[in-house]
């Protein structure tokens, strides 16, 4: 059995939702990251800000990202995979949400992501093709 956990991108980081937005696209720079989890708080998960949604949703809109933060970006549900699940689990979450990126976490806790790279370097042609006809589809 495959994990989480041994597919993640290790030593992700994640920003607190008070952040703005140009010091969150300078971390994803550092990083070479286009995207980060945004924490409330409570240090507890409450979504993910990527380079797109600062570029689509703040600079493009006419808004100064030096006062735009990220908890202003996120929205919906934030979905994420325990590090102990099957990668199965991982493929079920990320195709039925039609996600690209997804923390990863143990004991409430961020330990890594997992991304399409992720996912290409670990699983087989087959099981790529499915998860990209999933979450690219036109619905």
């Amino acid at each position: 059995m495959t994990t989480a956990r041994e597919i993640m991108h290790e030593g992700a980081q994640w920003i607190p939702r008070t952040e703005t937005l140009d010091r969150a696209a300078q971390l994803m720079r550092r990083l070479d990251v286009g995207a980060l989890p945004v924490s409330d708080e409570n240090d507890r998960l409450c979504g993910i800000v990527t380079d797109r949604d600062i570029v689509v949703k703040c600079v493009a809109a006419g808004h100064d990202p030096s006062h735009i933060t990220a908890g202003d970006l996120v929205e919906g549900t934030p979905r994420w995979i325990d590090a102990n699940a099957d990668v199965s689990e991982v493929l079920e979450e990320m195709e039925s949400h039609r996600i690209r990126r997804l923390p990863v976490i143990e004991n409430k806790r961020l330990v890594g992501m997992i991304s399409e790279a992720d996912l290409a370097r670990h699983l087989s042609d087959d099981q790529i093709a499915a998860f990209a006809e999933k979450v690219y589809a036109v619905r």
